[in-house]
């Protein structure tokens, strides 16, 4: 699709009418679905760690983690309203077939570790929950757990189906996750009278030392996952789709509404997600400062800690949250694969085909008897070192006027946009450096 042609932006703004409450509404929707991949079971397993070893200290990293993101994803959708097409649509038209083959295999390794971690972060979910009680009954840890991966297909397919009824439908079932998560959070604050003041105090001010640091490079370096800096850009083509206009003239105002709209969405749901992982170090700076882990804090070890430290419903609230975010972050790592392998190689493939391929090798991993906390550890790693391949083509397109028409970005979001993408990449390159060198 041509690109809409360059005119006076501010002019052409004056002329929007005025934002209506009913119709924002309509709009949101994408950037929930995108902010499900930053309160996945790895971001679990991450904020868990670094509030029991170092309280609060560390809150001021996710909000400029948060700040990263918002970015990020706004430029990804960005480009997707300003061009009518995907992410990887647009690698594939603007770059040589041998960068677009380059970059779909980075995109594929970093859709499918994801699609397979996220699986059996679901998988983890319902053993937290259903776990104890089938071992009293005799089942070994890894028969719970395959039954475990089984339901979890069985729901993701659940949830894959609903946007055969319409793309809502589907989008009203992530905000739904989100919304159960967020609120399984805002219950377990409640039980752990957390300090405020501690609280504000560390968000603010940054503060960190030499045991801190890695954790925190951590934190900041995977901040942005790069199947929903694909995804994004696709989960706005519906809306798209239907502003065509019989000029080019009523096509641009009517994509600049939609961006207007596009930008509060994004600020809400990264926002959201925001607040959700800084309640994860919060719950567990207040209920386990002080303990010493080994080997940091697993999922299942602050699970079982819960229980002892405030009560059962607190250990049954967290196993929910987890399983809400395992089931969403999986049907999304699903839908962000299919927009990979169709945007980059133009080809067709079923998405529950797709998501039924993913599945053997999530059942092969439960039944050799691997930890899946090693495999989210593995995913990461997986993800720090495709993160490159979407975060630079997308600046670059979006710098682009022959791609962005009027949308290019402007001289302040090119520099902001490159100065956060070289800190996420140097910290992912840090992080990967720093696991495979055995210091993490």
């Amino acid at each position: 699709m041509a690109p809409i042609p360059t005119q006076s932006v501010e002019t052409e703004r004056q002329k929007l009418p005025r934002m209506r409450s009913s119709e924002l509404w309509y709009y949101f929707g994408p950037a929930f679905v995108a902010s499900i991949a930053y309160i996945d079971p790895g971001n679990f397993a991450t904020n868990f760690d670094g509030g029991a070893r170092f309280g609060y200290r560390l809150l001021w990293v996710l909000l400029w983690s948060n700040a990263m993101a918002i970015l990020i994803q706004y430029l990804s959708a960005k480009l997707g309203i300003a061009t009518g097409q995907t992410l990887p649509q647009n690698c594939r038209n603007r770059f040589s077939r041998r960068s677009t083959i380059g970059l779909w295999i980075a995109a594929e390794i970093s859709a499918l570790a994801t699609d397979l971690a996220e699986f059996l972060g679901a998988a983890l979910g319902f053993y937290l929950l259903f776990g104890p009680w089938l071992e009293g009954l005799g089942w070994s840890r890894t028969q719970v757990l395959l039954a475990a991966a089984l339901v979890s297909a069985v729901c993701v397919f659940a949830i894959l189906a609903l946007e055969l009824y319409g793309f809502r439908k589907l989008e009203m079932a992530i905000m739904g996750f989100v919304c159960v998560i967020g609120l399984c959070y805002a219950v377990e604050i409640f039980f752990v009278h957390p300090d405020w003041k501690a609280i504000a105090y560390h968000t603010l001010i940054p503060t960190i030392d030499s045991k801190s640091i890695y954790i925190a490079v951590g934190m900041l370096g995977a901040t942005v996952m790069p199947h929903v800096v694909y995804l994004h850009s696709a989960l706005v083509q519906p809306r798209v789709q239907e502003e065509k206009s019989d000029t080019p003239r009523r096509q641009y105002l009517a994509r600049l509404r939609h961006l207007r709209f596009e930008t509060i969405d994004v600020f809400a749901a990264m926002n959201g997600a925001w607040l959700v992982n800084s309640a994860m170090i919060v719950v567990s700076a207040a209920a386990f400062a002080g303990r010493q882990w080994q080997n940091g804090m697993s999922i299942e070890e602050a699970h079982r800690t819960l229980g002892p430290l405030l009560g059962p419903t607190s250990a049954t609230v967290f196993a929910i949250a987890l399983l809400c975010s395992g089931l969403s972050s999986s049907t999304v790592g699903t839908m962000a694969g299919q927009v990979v392998l169709e945007g980059f190689l133009d080809v067709k493939f079923s998405i529950f085909l797709r998501r039924l391929l993913t599945l053997v090798p999530a059942i092969v991993v439960i039944a050799m008897g691997l930890d899946p906390l090693k495999i989210l550890i593995l995913s990461q790693v997986c993800l720090s070192f495709t993160l490159p391949f979407a975060l630079i083509p997308l600046l670059v397109l979006t710098g682009n006027p022959d791609v962005m028409g009027a949308f290019v970005n402007n001289r302040l979001i090119r520099s902001v946009g490159w100065f956060a993408v070289s800190i996420i990449v140097a910290l992912n390159g840090f992080l990967l450096w720093q696991t495979l060198s055995g210091q993490g």
